[in-house]
C-alpha cells in the first residue's frame, strides 16, 4: 500500500488537489452560479470536441480491458475489468441513493429564467446526477493505468540499474522518475478533462464531478489491495501470447 501512494504520488496529489479545489468552490459560490460560470465558454469548435471526448468513457476502457487481458498478464487485465465494473456498479448505487437533479431540470425549477448553454446532438439527462459516471470512468480508468504503468517503470528500473555504478544508476532513476511523473501528470489532465466535459455539456454539476474523482479513485485503490494478494500466482502472470 505504501508503494502504491509513493509509485503514484502526482497523480493522486494532483485529483486531491482538484477534488478540494472543487469542494471549495462550492463551499463559496451557489451551485448554480458555479455551474454557470463554468460552462458558459462554448464555441462551435468545443462542443464539438466535449460532445466527442465526454464518449471516451463510453467505450475506451473496454478497448484498454480486452487489450490487457489479450496483450498483457492475464492479472492486469482482470484488474483493470474489475474497477470498471465495480466503480460503475458504486457510481450507479450512489446515484439512485442520492437522487439528485441534473442541471438541465435543477435550473428549469430552481433557476427558471436562465437557459443553459446546451450542446445540439447532445441527449441530455435530468435525473441520477450525483456522482458523474463518466468522471468515475476516466479517474478509475486514468488511475488503474497509472498503477500499472509505475508498477512496470519500477520493476524495469530496478533490474536495469542493479548492475550500473552509483552515478550512472542515480541518472537513471531521475530520467524514470521524472517520465512517470510526466506519464501521471498526462493521465490526470486526460482525466480531469473527461470530468470537465460533463460540466461544459451541462449533464453534471460540479459537485457530481468531484464525486466522481473520489468514487474513481477509491475503488481504484480497493481493487489494487484485493489483487496485489495474488500477483505473484501463475493465473496472474499468465500471457496469452507469451513468447515461447
Amino acid at each position: 500500500m505504501k508503494n502504491l501512494f509513493k509509485q503514484n504520488a502526482v497523480f493522486l496529489t494532483l485529483s486531491l488537489m482538484l477534488a478540494v479545489a472543487l469542494g471549495l468552490a462550492l463551499l463559496c459560490i451557489p451551485k448554480g452560479e458555479l455551474h454557470l460560470l463554468l460552462c458558459d465558454r462554448h464555441t462551435p469548435a468545443r462542443d464539438i470536441f466535449y460532445m466527442y471526448y465526454t464518449r471516451v468513457a463510453e467505450w475506451f476502457p473496454y478497448v484498454i480491458c480486452v487489450a490487457l487481458l489479450l496483450f498483457s498478464r492475464i492479472g492486469d487485465g482482470v484488474l483493470a475489468t474489475a474497477c470498471m465494473a465495480l466503480s460503475g456498479l458504486a457510481t450507479q448505487g450512489l446515484k439512485y441513493a442520492a437522487d439528485t437533479d441534473r442541471p438541465l431540470k435543477w435550473f428549469a425549477d430552481n433557476m427558471p429564467d436562465v437557459t443553459l448553454p446546451l450542446v445540439e446532438g447532445v441527449r441530455m439527462s435530468k435525473f441520477y446526477s450525483f456522482p458523474s459516471g463518466h468522471t468515475t470512468s476516466f479517474f478509475a480508468l486514468a488511475f488503474v493505468l497509472c498503477i500499472l504503468y509505475t508498477g512496470y517503470a519500477g520493476k524495469s528500473g530496478n533490474s536495469g540499474n542493479s548492475g550500473k555504478s552509483g552515478n550512472s544508476g542515480s541518472s537513471g532513476n531521475l530520467r524514470q522518475r521524472t517520465f512517470s511523473n510526466l506519464v501521471q501528470m498526462g493521465l490526470f489532465f486526460l482525466a480531469a478533462l473527461g470530468g470537465y466535459s460533463r460540466i461544459y455539456l451541462s449533464q453534471h454539476f460540479t459537485s457530481d464531478v468531484a464525486g466522481g474523482i473520489v468514487v474513481g479513485i477509491l475503488i481504484s485503490i480497493l481493487c489494487y489491495v484485493f489483487f496485489s494478494h495474488y500477483n505473484s500466482q501463475k493465473w496472474y502472470n499468465y500471457r496469452l501470447f507469451a513468447k515461447k
